[in-house]
């Protein structure tokens, strides 16, 4: 019986989640690569973070969006998994936002981070 957990996300787009977590100062290594968890069991993703005690938090592809992938008996990052996924997914919005904009033609004009740590982007095109 396996011991991971596959926790959905909203997560479609690799090089943006890629730039979310170097965003966030996470080492992480692309796949694919396997996710080390509960005695040397393990499951394949396309980003692995390794943490410091031998068990793995990954990003697998299931057909449609990138779920978190981790035995979460063994978690052992700063925040908890929820506040980890807020996070990523805060940055990983950021980017979609940032990279289909430019897509577009349109620029970042203006970004702001709120108390509340909420990013407020004003993005604009000129067009002739």
């Amino acid at each position: 019986m396996s011991h991971f957990s596959q926790i959905k996300t909203q997560i479609r787009n690799l090089p943006s989640l890629k730039a979310a977590l170097s965003d966030l100062g996470i080492d992480w290594k692309v796949g694919p690569c396997s996710v080390r968890g509960y005695r040397g069991q393990t499951q394949t993703a396309e980003v692995v973070v390794e943490q410091d005690n031998g068990y793995d938090v990954g990003f697998a592809w299931n057909g449609h969006e990138y779920e978190l992938v981790a035995d979460l008996q063994y978690w052992k990052q700063a925040s908890s998994v929820d506040r980890f996924l807020s996070k990523i997914t805060q940055r990983y919005a950021y980017h979609t936002i940032v990279n289909e904009g430019s897509q577009k033609g349109f620029q970042v004009a203006e970004q702001n981070t709120n108390q509340d740590g909420s990013i407020r982007l004003v993005l604009q095109r000129w067009s002739a």
